[in-house]
């Protein structure tokens, strides 16, 4: 089972996407193999449900964090190698030399380009391994009980330690080619014998890349890394939390549990409501990934997935008005809650397309049903105050609010929340403030 995140979701929080502007993806994606992009993808694509493997893949990051390291190759490198590795020159020793002799010999007569591109490949391979191998010494004289990258990195040791290798040291290759003889050997040696387990040296070093790279990232950003429990604890907590996309952002302390699992949220347009909200389901995507947050601490119980209704369209195709369209989301989110997944819930604005007596009506009644969940965890906003006010006596429903600040007839905004519901209603003064009425007079 994998933690669920719907298209909705993704595109709600910009999770994904790597062209995708301002994606979550995109801020931590400064990786430098293909390789590692293509791992890191999968990370972000499949979050943990396991507290065990988050934690230890969050213990990995804060490692490479704490050793303060950078990833020694580009991608041309590693591609280079993968490209001379995938291919061969044949199965054994005698076929390897009789093929490359006959290269060789069309690279004298017709200028054939094969065999100056095993030359190539064959340097550029050695060149990276030994490489590979300098670059691991420096994590060996750490306590394998510290260390929790300590079993890839001891493969890579004894693979690169391999007798069949012994020769990797020393070859120095101050000419512009190797020997016929030599070319034949290294090539049996790296592109049959050990080609498997080159892949496997390969791989590990894709996720080198990640770590290193993410965790660097985490160190500039001074992000932290949340602690994971186990789904029956039910709660999270957070303190100094924001959105990690944006300078400067302002932070919120956020505490969820069993008994207290709805924030109903109030605010005016513009005080930060969706931006609080965006925040918070982003952070706990990565929490689940074990990647850093942007928090000064974090622990969660894990949940089995991340629904949210920010950014609902119409769909004219289907015939859809914005608001039937919000029913049909809120139908698919109840259907799951209600199928006992333990699931984080965002609702932002419920019913807002719809008139003032049912969007009233249907946030009470919803937002009161959902609140019973109670191994579910819920952020629902609203313009609807007057809701709040009801919901309010549930023991379970925490109310918080986003305020305003008047400066005169300008309206200016904290972004911290406080306990209550906003009373704030300063729609017209904006559009006074604009001047629509004068310029229609």
């Amino acid at each position: 089972m994998s933690f669920i995140a719907d298209k909705q979701t993704l595109e709600d929080m910009n999770l994904l996407g790597k062209y995708k502007q301002h994606s979550i993806f995109s801020l931590f994606n400064k990786v430098r193999t293909s390789g590692g992009e293509q791992l890191l993808t999968k990370m972000f694509q499949t979050p943990l449900i396991d507290p065990d493997a988050i934690n230890t893949r969050s213990d990995t990051f804060k490692y490479f964090q704490s050793k303060q390291v950078t990833f020694p190759f580009s991608n041309e490198q590693f591609s280079a190698m993968e490209n001379y590795l995938s291919g061969s020159s044949g199965t054994n020793y005698p076929v390897i030399f009789i093929n490359l002799a006959k290269k060789k010999l069309l690279a004298i007569i017709v200028r054939d380009e094969e065999y100056p591109k095993v030359q190539v490949g064959l340097q550029q391979t050695i060149t990276v391994l030994k490489q590979c191998k300098t670059f691991i010494s420096q994590f060996e004289a750490d306590n394998r009980h510290e260390h929790p990258f300590y079993n890839e990195l001891l493969t890579v040791k004894n693979i690169l330690n391999n007798p069949k290798l012994g020769w990797l040291t020393e070859e120095q290759n101050d000419s512009n080619q190797y020997s016929l003889k030599k070319a034949a050997k290294y090539d049996h040696v790296l592109r049959h014998k050990m080609q498997q387990a080159l892949q496997t040296v390969i791989e590990i070093f894709y996720q080198l890349d990640v770590f290193i790279t993410v965790a660097n990232l985490a160190k500039e950003k001074e992000f932290s890394y949340a602690k994971a429990f186990p789904k029956e604890t039910h709660y999270l907590t957070a303190s100094a939390l924001k959105h990690p996309n944006i300078p400067k952002a302002i932070a919120n302390p956020v505490s969820l549990s069993q008994g207290s699992n709805m924030i109903f949220l109030t605010g005016a347009n513009m005080a930060g409501k969706s931006t609080f909200m965006k925040a918070f389901g982003i952070n706990i995507y990565l929490a689940h990934m074990g990647f850093p947050v942007a928090a000064s601490h974090m622990e969660f119980s894990v949940k089995q997935g991340i629904y949210s209704s920010i950014n609902v369209p119409d769909n004219l195709v289907m015939g859809y008005s914005h608001f039937y369209a919000e029913v049909l989301r809120v139908k698919k989110v109840a259907a799951e809650v209600s199928s006992g997944k333990d699931l984080v819930v965002i609702f932002d604005e419920l019913f807002k397309g719809t008139n003032v007596k049912d969007a009233y009506d249907a946030t009470l009644a919803v937002t009161a049903a959902f609140s019973e969940y109670r191994n579910c965890l819920f952020i629902i906003s609203t313009h609807i105050i007057e809701a709040g006010e009801v919901l309010k006596r549930q023991s379970n429903i925490q109310s918080l609010y986003l305020p305003t600040i008047m400066n005169g007839i300008i309206p200016t905004y904290t972004y911290q929340l406080q306990p209550g519901i906003s009373s704030d209603r300063h729609g017209m003064m904006i559009i006074e403030n604009e001047g629509i009425l004068k310029m229609l007079e």
